[in-house]
């Protein structure tokens, strides 16, 4: 693949790449953050995609593994609100209801999410993505899916009800 293929896959898979981001991210700063070092590291390590065929799995990979070293740095960091008040509940966000409902479950479940459902990974290519059995991922989609319908039926987002 050459840099100018590469260019074209990023600009075609861009909505694909912040949906990922932003399963595993809060804040849109940081999804842009994580998405611009996975597009100079795809760049940067151009020569380690074996298979063209594979290189939105391997630039997926990538933006993972971004996404996971911004939270690894947040966790080092603590702000100066959250010492001071820790109760204090964040304002300001403006999150659709499926990214609230989505964000009910756990991280492993939540990218399963939307790598199958969303971005039309398949089974077999999450796995690989992810680095774990074929198995393991029906079972996180499995889980999901009935962890989402307990809380959609619960009441806690009434406007999903009807999806």
């Amino acid at each position: 693949m050459t840099k100018d293929q590469l260019g074209r896959l990023i600009l075609a898979s861009e909505d694909s790449l912040y949906h990922v981001a932003k399963t595993l991210l809060r804040e849109d700063a940081d999804c842009a953050d994580a998405i611009q070092e996975a597009i100079v590291s795809a760049f940067t390590k151009l020569h380690t995609l074996r298979r063209d065929e594979y290189a939105k799995t391997w630039l997926t990979r990538i933006l993972i593994n971004e996404c996971y070293d911004i939270l690894r740095n947040q966790k080092r960091l603590v702000s100066i609100e959250e010492q001071v008040v820790p109760e204090q509940e964040e304002t300001g966000r403006d999150y659709s209801d499926l990214y609230e409902a989505l964000e009910t479950l756990p991280e492993e479940m939540r990218i399963c999410v939307t790598l199958f459902y969303m971005e039309g990974y398949s089974i077999r290519e999450i796995a690989s993505i992810l680095e774990v059995n074929e198995n393991t991922v029906k079972s996180r989609l499995s889980r999901a899916k009935a962890k989402l319908r307990r809380e959609l039926e619960s009441g806690d987002f009434p406007d999903m009800v009807s999806i």
